[in-house]
C-alpha cells in the first residue's frame, strides 16, 4: 500500500473517531429509546486502526518497510 492511500485512510479513520467519539458522548434520550450502536466501541476500533495507520505510514516515509511475517 503506498503513502497516498495510507494518507487517505488516516484521514477518513480520524474523521470516523472525531464523530463517533461525539455520538458517544452525547447524554442518553429516554424518549427515543435505547442507542442500537456501540459509538464508544467504533470510536475504539477507530483509534486503534489510526495507531496502525500512523505506524505503518512512519514506515512508508522512512524507507524502512516492516518485516513480513513469516510464511506458514
Amino acid at each position: 500500500m503506498d503513502a497516498t492511500l495510507t494518507l487517505i485512510l488516516l484521514i477518513a479513520s480520524v474523521a470516523v473517531v472525531v464523530f463517533a467519539g461525539w455520538r458517544g458522548a452525547r447524554p442518553t434520550d429516554i424518549t427515543r429509546g435505547p442507542r442500537m450502536m456501540p459509538w464508544r466501541f467504533i470510536m475504539l476500533l477507530a483509534a486503534a486502526l489510526v495507531f496502525f495507520l500512523l505506524i505503518h505510514l512512519m514506515a512508508e516515509l522512512s524507507g524502512r518497510p516492516l518485516p513480513a511475517a513469516p510464511p506458514f
